[in-house]
């Protein structure tokens, strides 16, 4: 209404004006969540359509796994090497991955060093690890999790707050965070 002429600003004008500027912001927003379907990292309801794109078969998976899932099949094209697992494994940990070859045994190792925990999508990781990877190599992961070093930092009545899982798993108790 501030931009039109003074007598604009009258009973039967301001309603109208009113209903306009709730179109333009209803259709603002249509258009800003179709351009979000276009990014795996912001789409939700276009997730189905880059599955299909992708060939991932339907699921009913939470919508961050599902995006991970994108994501990782994406950087699956081409020859698997252990920089591509690596990259994948970092894609759905969200933290620094070390992959540790043992070649005489036809064996590697998937360390999760940036990350507390098994990671929450870990069997679509390992469905996308054992799709991609080499058939005649082994792996096996190793998980980081807090220790007595991490813990002994606090007295009981701290630590009295968190489950035997949080104690495990919390990123508070890690470092530097000394929740």
């Amino acid at each position: 209404m501030d931009k039109l002429p003074y007598f604009y600003d009258n009973l039967y004008i301001k309603p109208i004006q009113d209903s306009l500027d709730t179109e333009v912001k209803s259709m603002n927003k249509a258009v800003s969540d179709t351009l979000d379907q276009f990014f795996v990292e912001k789409a939700t309801y276009g997730l189905d359509l880059w599955e299909n794109m992708l060939g991932i078969k339907k699921n009913t998976l939470d919508i961050h796994t599902r995006r991970e899932n994108i994501k990782a099949k994406m950087r699956t094209r081409g020859t698997s090497t252990i920089s591509v697992i690596k990259n994948i494994c970092e894609a759905y940990s969200n933290g620094e991955v070390e992959i540790e070859i043992d070649h005489a045994n036809y064996f590697f190792w998937i360390i999760f060093v940036g990350s507390i925990g098994v990671p929450a999508a870990f069997e679509e990781l390992d469905k996308t690890i054992n799709d991609i990877k080499p058939a005649h190599l082994a792996h096996d992961y190793k998980f980081t999790y807090n220790n007595h070093n991490d813990l002994a930092k606090f007295t009981h009545e701290e630590l009295s707050k968190f489950t035997h899982e949080e104690l495990r798993t919390s990123q508070e108790i890690r470092g530097d965070n000394n929740g």
